[in-house]
């Protein structure tokens, strides 16, 4: 009962508050501008699937690159200061 309230709080207070901001008349006309590019960019989705999932590929492919370039350079690093950190102690033996 407890959790029910708490999330029809959340959803009325997220409501409420959002009606609040479009008083303002620039949030009006970025939410406008917004709200149709996203349907434009649905409608295109829907008119080319194909097109569509390609995009999303190029971008995992991508997003996958740039992971494992971070990762390299990340491992790099932690070699390096492996490297040092044995040859300091060795120094001190």
């Amino acid at each position: 009962m407890g959790k029910n309230k708490l999330f029809i709080g959340m959803a009325v207070g997220a409501v409420v508050g959002g009606l609040v901001t479009l008083f303002d008349k620039p949030t009006r006309a970025y939410t406008k501008r917004k709200v149709q590019d996203a349907s434009n960019k649905t409608k295109a989705a829907i008119q080319n699937p194909s097109e569509m999932i390609q995009n999303v590929q190029t971008s995992f492919n991508r997003f996958n690159d740039t992971f494992q370039n971070g990762a390299n350079n990340a491992i790099n690093a932690l070699e390096q200061v492996e490297s040092t950190v044995d040859k300091f102690s060795k120094k001190r033996k």
